[in-house]
């Protein structure tokens, strides 16, 4: 599979909650870590997204907002993983920061450059990845 979002998280179905127009699925991933999308029940039903299932997760890395100091809030996106820089790419405008998970899956994030001096992130400096629940899109073979 080619797809230009830079984030590909592999992972199984572990939970379908299933509202009335949308549904949310819980996907766990490799490493331990879990992630929530939200995803209309006609994509439940047509991609047969079940507890089980194997799955992947399609994140862009500008959709990938990153904090390294909460100051005591607490945020509305469903997913919240934590982990360690372990590397910046800096461009004209923008860089491309890689958050590694415990479980060791990596997470992509595009910010500008003005939020890598802000934020101070660097190698080694623990940071927050925040992916809203609706900015991920499920996939399945076949």
């Amino acid at each position: 599979m080619k797809v230009s979002a830079r984030n590909v998280f592999k992972g199984t179905v572990s939970q379908v909650n299933p509202g009335a127009v949308n549904a949310e699925v819980a996907l766990a991933l490799p490493g331990g870590e879990t992630l929530v999308a939200v995803v209309t029940l006609a994509s439940v039903n047509s991609l047969g997204l079940a507890v089980g299932k194997e799955a992947v997760a399609l994140v862009k890395a500008p959709w990938v907002v990153l904090v390294t100091d909460t100051g005591g809030y607490r945020f509305s996106a469903r997913n919240s993983l934590q982990g360690q820089v372990v590397r910046v790419g800096d461009g004209a405008v923008n860089a491309e920061v890689v958050l590694r998970l415990a479980g060791g899956t990596e997470v992509f994030s595009i910010v500008t450059r003005e939020a890598v001096q802000e934020l101070g992130l660097a190698p080694g400096v623990t940071a927050t990845a925040l992916i809203k629940a609706s900015h991920i899109i499920l996939g399945v073979a076949g």
